[in-house]
């Protein structure tokens, strides 16, 4: 088990997420950036299926109740176990009443903590992650006790690492596809959307990020249609709106624009002021 010391700025449990439960408003939720998620898990021989804490700016500190094996990847928060670094995408060997801590911000956003074995924290609804009106609580909170898998018989630990592709950090493209309203979009309008450079605003969160810049448009409103993680929106007043893993499941603005995977992992890497820009992969008739 694992005692939550500090459960630092914003600290869940997450998975692959939850599926078929749209029809009664439920989102998919599951981690912010899959590509992370699942190389911890896979350093550790876990299913990438395994649930994992995923930890938003650091600032955690936990302590393990017993002997167990880590791994660590996705933003570098400055780990330390008993306040000696730690190497990012390894297996790290805890010992019982070892703390594991959190620092100084160096790159990224959020970084995903996998245990050997996984979590075991209830199932609801086909999945471990958290979300309000959903799960018992929607996020980790100082003093919670995350509950382990049984750990397998032997324990492999090493002091290299796995590196990391910086791309998934620094670049600011974000592959996309045409949404299903991209044609109501003007010659001039579409131009803008992909020659433009675009700022993250201080709205971003798990259900969405907001850009600053505007796009003038006047497009009509729509019908309450389905949305999913990645659907870029475009709203009356000219906010393009990026839905995240835990958006709503309909929406009335037009959906001008749907992100890769690999671009909403990169984009679940990114913060208030940061820079991006859209590319166009295939045009989807």
């Amino acid at each position: 088990m694992i005692k939550v010391l500090k459960a630092g700025f914003y600290s869940t449990i997450q998975d692959k997420g939850r599926f078929g439960f749209a029809s009664f408003g439920v989102p998919f939720s599951g981690v912010m950036d899959a590509y992370s998620a699942d190389l911890a898990n896979s350093i550790l021989n876990n299913p990438v299926t395994n649930a994992v804490l995923e930890i938003t700016f650091g600032g955690c500190v936990f302590k393990f109740l017993n002997t167990t094996t880590i791994c660590i990847s996705g933003a570098d928060f400055s780990p330390k176990l008993n306040d000696k670094p730690i190497l990012l995408n390894s297996k790290i060997r805890v010992q019982k009443d070892d703390v594991l801590s959190f620092g100084k911000i160096n790159f990224g956003v959020r970084c995903y903590l996998a245990i050997s074995g996984g979590i075991d924290s209830p199932i609801v609804l086909n999945s471990r992650s958290q979300f309000k009106n959903v799960t018992f609580s929607f996020k980790i909170n100082n003093g919670d006790i995350i509950p382990i898998k049984q750990q397998p018989k032997e324990f492999f630990s090493s002091k290299s690492s796995i590196k990391i592709r910086k791309a998934h950090f620094s670049s600011e493209i974000l592959e996309c596809y045409v949404g299903p309203e991209f044609d109501w979009l003007s010659t001039t309008q579409k131009e803008k959307l992909f020659t433009d450079i675009f700022t993250i605003s201080k709205n971003n969160n798990r259900m969405g990020y907001q850009l600053n810049e505007i796009l003038n448009n006047k497009l009509p409103q729509l019908l309450t249609s389905s949305v999913l993680p990645g659907t870029v929106q475009l709203t009356p007043s000219g906010k393009l709106i990026l839905l995240t893993r835990d958006c709503q499941i309909t929406g009335g603005y037009p959906r001008i624009l749907q992100l890769s995977e690999n671009s909403i992992n990169r984009l679940s890497q990114k913060t208030t002021n940061n820079v991006i820009k859209f590319t166009l992969k295939s045009h989807l008739s």
